[in-house]
């Protein structure tokens, strides 16, 4: 069943869309109508994230998300529809209605957390057997607390082919089920055995609490050492962090970035709850959105070998256009935290947070570390790469410092020094003009980026632009569409995509239905209700008249008559004189 009218219109109204997104990302206003924000769906440093308070919608204008307070929770908490709505009714003290029957998807979802949580349950208690006894030396020599193991939740999979498929069949899940879960594999014969066996387990747990997924580490020398989740109706391990659920609520907005699961619990439980991970795949711009949601402030914590720098340069690579402060520890000789903790104390660990470097302090050391500065060679050598360290850094204060720090140590004129990174930064400015003049002129050959969300835009500008501008108009008055009824219908539509949006509004107009944002939520996907968003932040920039309305109509039936235009190059000459006597016609004034 689908929800109410009544009831969304409701839930609409005891939800303020700004306060909600406020929650997530810091909002700024820019007068009394549209707040702005950094967008907490992708990394940017200038605020494209706009909350339009009359439509209760919000749009951003660089990547396109958009929607209601029901879509931003969908996808910033990952949640369905049905959850989505639960979460917002929660949050205003209304009572849900009888839940919609759940679809497949949302019956899977329900069964998968259903099946993680019994699982955690089962590799937790399996932890205190006697078949653990040498997982349970393996934790007291990592010198991890009994109350530590119990607040990760950590487990045990037995080192049997199908303990954990035997325990779930008892509790009523389907062999199918748990293969579909990543719990279970199937064989080559047919049967079903445990997708983990003979390892420690880390149970990963959402922002909400739930068990999604599992990371398991053998404890020999067995390949692969540890062995993750894979994707499920309930889990990408590219959109979520180990340990987020624990350390978002630090309230000096700062994060560690740790490279795994055992350096993050030492971490914890040495004090500094504030660490989180990644899981056993590349750093990704889905992570990186969650770490600017919950942090100002973000302190890179990778292993000091060869591996761990390479780790830490890919992070500030993809980290440089967020905007957050970045800092970068040094673990020397090739140690982790887990083991400088453990033999160090935690003292130490909290020296080395406090002198992390910033990123251009690290990329200098690092710079440096491979050149000799007690020759000449090796000093000319480490200062070309310091000049493209530092042309990189906007800060003019903060570039002139380090310069004068490095004039300094390597007895160099500054002057020279700032030449060379004046010069560098020359050199960056004069390859940014040719990549924009290279942009300029793909606009003017035609080729530019579509700034529509319809994917149909390219090779339909004039046509997309006057779709936009009729559908903005009747979303905001629904009362023009009788007076238009003579100048437009579906078929003035030039791309299918505007057709099927005018065929929906136009529906809900006819039949009384709400044009409220929320009340699209229920029958539309995301890249839809960010269109709609999309066309309803339009609403606010053209006239919203009928006549703008009547003269796109005219731009829609000239549009369509070009590509229903047939082929001049592909015509006969018997053709193409009937074409031309037929435009004579045509042209020809009244009377005459």
């Amino acid at each position: 069943m689908r929800f109410s009218e009544s009831f969304l219109s409701e839930l609409r109204a005891r939800t303020d869309i700004e306060e909600l997104i406020g929650k997530y990302t810091e909002i700024k206003h820019r007068g009394t109508r549209t707040p702005v924000a950094l967008c907490p769906f992708h990394t940017e440093k200038t605020p494209s994230f706009v909350i339009y308070r009359d439509t209760m919608s919000y749009y951003c204008f660089g990547c396109g998300a958009g929607g209601d307070a029901i879509t931003f929770i969908k996808n910033i908490e990952r949640l369905d529809y049905t959850d989505a709505v639960r979460f917002l009714c929660e949050k205003a003290g209304m009572n849900m209605p009888l839940d919609p029957v759940d679809d497949e998807a949302n019956r899977l979802r329900r069964r998968c957390y259903e099946a993680n949580r019994e699982a955690a349950r089962f590799f937790h208690a399996a932890l205190f057997t006697e078949e653990a006894k040498e997982v349970r030396a393996y934790l007291d020599k990592r010198r991890l607390s009994p109350e530590t193991v119990k607040h990760f939740g950590l487990g045990f999979a037995p080192d049997r082919w199908d303990s954990l498929v035997k325990h779930m069949k008892t509790k009523g899940f389907t062999e199918n089920e748990l293969v579909l879960f990543d719990l279970a594999r199937k064989t080559s014969k047919g049967g079903t055995i445990d997708n983990f066996r003979n390892r420690l387990m880390f149970p990963i747990i959402d922002l909400r609490g739930n068990v999604i997924a599992f990371g398991g580490r053998v404890l020999d020398d067995s390949k692969p050492k540890y062995l993750n989740s894979k994707d499920t109706p309930v889990y990408k391990k590219s959109q979520h962090l180990y340990a987020l659920n624990l350390a978002k609520n630090n309230a000096e907005r700062r994060l560690i970035l740790c490279e795994g699961y055992m350096d993050v619990i030492a971490m914890h439980q040495a004090g500094f709850t504030n660490a989180v991970a990644g899981l056993g795949t590349a750093f990704t711009k889905e992570q990186i959105s969650l770490l600017v949601r919950y942090c100002d402030e973000l302190t890179l914590c990778f292993d000091s070998d060869e591996a761990g720098k390479k780790a830490t340069k890919r992070a500030l690579s993809m980290l440089s256009e967020s905007p957050l402060k970045l800092k970068i520890m040094h673990l020397a000789d090739g140690k982790d935290p887990d083991e400088i903790i453990k033999t160090q104390g935690k003292e130490r660990m909290k020296n080395i947070i406090s002198s992390a470097v910033n990123d251009t302090e690290f990329a200098l050391n690092d710079a440096r570390s491979r050149y000799d500065v007690t020759t000449e060679d090796g000093k000319l050598g480490f200062l070309n790469e310091a000049v493209t360290v530092l042309a990189d850094v906007n800060n003019a204060i903060e570039r002139d410092l380090y310069a004068s720090k490095l004039a300094s140590e390597l007895d160099v004129e500054k002057k020279a020094l700032e030449a060379q990174i004046r010069k560098q930064m020359s050199f960056r400015k004069k390859a940014r003009e040719n990549a924009q003049f290279g942009d300029a002129l793909k606009t003017v050959l035609g080729e530019e980026k579509k700034t529509s969300p319809n994917p149909e835009a390219a090779g339909n500008v004039r046509a997309v632009k006057a779709e936009e501008i009729i559908l903005a108009t009747l979303l905001k008055h629904p009362d023009y569409l009788k007076k238009l009824s003579g100048f437009l219908s579906a078929d003035t539509f030039v791309t299918e995509y505007g057709k099927k949006f005018f065929t929906d509004i136009t529906e809900r107009i006819t039949s009384g239905r709400s044009l409220e944002l929320f009340s699209f939520g229920e029958s539309n996907e995301n890249e839809e209700m960010a269109y709609l968003s999309y066309l309803l932040a339009k609403g606010e920039t053209i006239a919203n008249s009928l006549e703008e309305c009547r003269q796109c109509a005219a731009t829609l039936t000239e549009e369509k008559s070009k590509k229903n235009a047939p082929d001049i190059k592909g015509l006969s000459s018997e053709e193409y004189l009937q074409l031309f006597k037929n435009k004579r016609r045509n042209n020809k004034p009244e009377g005459v």
